[in-house]
């Protein structure tokens, strides 16, 4: 099944899960990355905050208010230089002295933001975010703690790598994009393939239809799925009802004509007897009420088959015969170019029905050439092919061709015929939906250009 555009079922119901899927998994994959991104950050702080208070209970004041301690926060980036992890203690109060600072901080000083910038919380706690010395983000705790009756204030600082957090979120977000976009893919393909088996029957009905229509079925056959098997049966009732009615009709038309060939007959035989002027009048006019009813029912006949299925006719031998009968009654004549180009044509109708349009137009030819007449036909898109006859002649400008497809008119009463031949390949033309058109040549004189049905797919004519 192919994808034909915005007005293809398949397109649309591929196209509208696509989006829900592609849609789903951004929301899905945004909040997995907020929430990894808030569980991460909130872990990396509650870290740096019981680091601090291991730094704090490490570290005492002598009496005479020098800061001492050996804290061992237990991590072995704190003794790394230029890691990002640093602890720092510092006086806080006139009576206190001294600094202590991780191995990793050594002699450099992190910059402390003003209390305005950056205030202590209820518990004289309180965070930020500062530059590091190795041109990373770090991540500080700071608390201030008295540390023995004299009110001797130290300043508790820890720091940590938020450079090495921030590139952790970044990985998990680009794997999870990754991850998610893999499973969406995933997902879209065999949802795609989960459509497409499941409108497979709608192809398998219109490939029943093409069947149909081809004259390779009387029906649509198949095992189909329970939703569409009413439909089958529908169409195959739509299809049998349309086949007896005409049927019907043709019988009808068919009695018809066997009614009148009696009276026909009588009326001609009489037309004989009577003589003179008024039996040749009796005897034209019996022989016009003869044409019109075999015509008639000739058009019922194109009707009819023109809705049928089971007719073809192939386009080259007519042509070739045609040609060769044209020869043989116009010595005179000689036809250029090849009659087909490209592959075999089959039309889709009854070969006496095309030969009689073509034959029409090729003896319309003949009556004006000067002795050139040239035949084609070719495949043309939509499933149609055009038959083409041209010739030599004065040919028609556009008010003589109109009135050269009415019916009965003919433009020199010199030239042999009864006017009809033009205005029954229209009608003709019409009953197989197909077009006529007449134009210059450029031979000089008319150019006919029949586009009929052709039959589709492999045919055995």
């Amino acid at each position: 099944m192919r994808l034909r555009g915005p007005d293809s079922l398949t397109f649309r119901v591929i196209a509208l899960s696509s989006l829900w899927a592609i849609a789903a998994f951004s929301v899905i994959g945004g909040l997995i990355s907020s929430l990894y991104g808030q569980t991460a950050s909130r872990g990396f702080e509650e870290l740096l905050v019981a680091q601090l208070y291991n730094l704090v209970n490490s570290v005492s004041v002598t009496p005479e208010g020098l800061l001492t301690g050996t804290p061992d926060l237990g991590d072995l980036r704190y003794a790394q230089p230029l890691s990002g992890w640093y602890w720092e203690v510092l006086p806080a109060a006139a009576n206190t002295k001294g600094r202590l600072a991780s191995v990793s901080l050594g002699g450099a000083e992190i910059v402390s933001p003003n209390a305005k910038v950056a205030p202590f919380d209820l518990y004289y706690r309180r965070d930020y975010e500062a530059p590091g010395l190795d041109g990373e983000e770090l991540k500080v705790v700071e608390t201030e703690i008295v540390l023995d009756q004299e009110n001797r204030v130290a300043r508790f600082r820890v720091m940590g790598n938020a450079s090495l957090l921030n590139a952790d979120t970044a990985q998990f977000d680009w794997r999870l994009g990754l991850y998610l976009g893999c499973f969406g893919l995933g997902s879209i393909l065999i949802n795609a393939i989960a459509i497409l088996y499941g409108l497979r029957p709608l192809v398998a009905v219109r490939r029943a239809l093409g069947e149909v229509r081809a004259g390779r079925a009387e029906g649509l056959k198949g095992d189909f799925p329970a939703e569409i098997r009413p439909l089958t049966q529908e169409m195959n009732g739509l299809i049998d009802n349309n086949r007896r009615i005409v049927e019907r009709a043709r019988t009808q038309v068919g009695n018809l004509a066997h009614s009148l060939k009696t009276p026909i007959a009588v009326l001609t035989n009489e037309a004989t007897a009577i003589g003179g002027e008024k039996g040749r009048l009796v005897a034209e006019q019996t022989e016009s009420m003869r044409f019109q009813v075999q015509h008639y029912l000739d058009r019922a006949r194109v009707a009819a088959q023109s809705e049928g299925v089971v007719f073809r006719a192939p386009v080259g031998p007519a042509l070739e015969r045609l040609a060769r009968v044209m020869v043989k009654l116009h010595p005179g004549i000689r036809f250029e170019g090849p009659l087909l180009s490209g592959a075999a044509l089959v039309f889709a109708g009854e070969s006496q029905d095309y030969e009689e349009m073509v034959g029409n137009l090729l003896e319309n030819a003949a009556k004006w050439t000067k002795g050139v007449i040239r035949l084609s036909a070719r495949a043309e898109d939509g499933g149609t092919f055009r038959t083409v006859i041209e010739d030599d002649g004065p040919g028609l400008d556009e008010a003589e061709i109109v009135e050269a497809l009415k019916r009965g008119r003919r433009l020199d009463e010199n030239k042999p015929g009864s006017g009809l031949g033009l205005s029954i390949v229209a009608e003709t033309v019409r009953e197989y939906r197909g077009t006529l058109t007449l134009t210059r040549s450029e031979l000089g004189g008319l150019k006919a250009e029949i586009v009929l049905p052709l039959v589709l797919g492999p045919q055995t004519p």
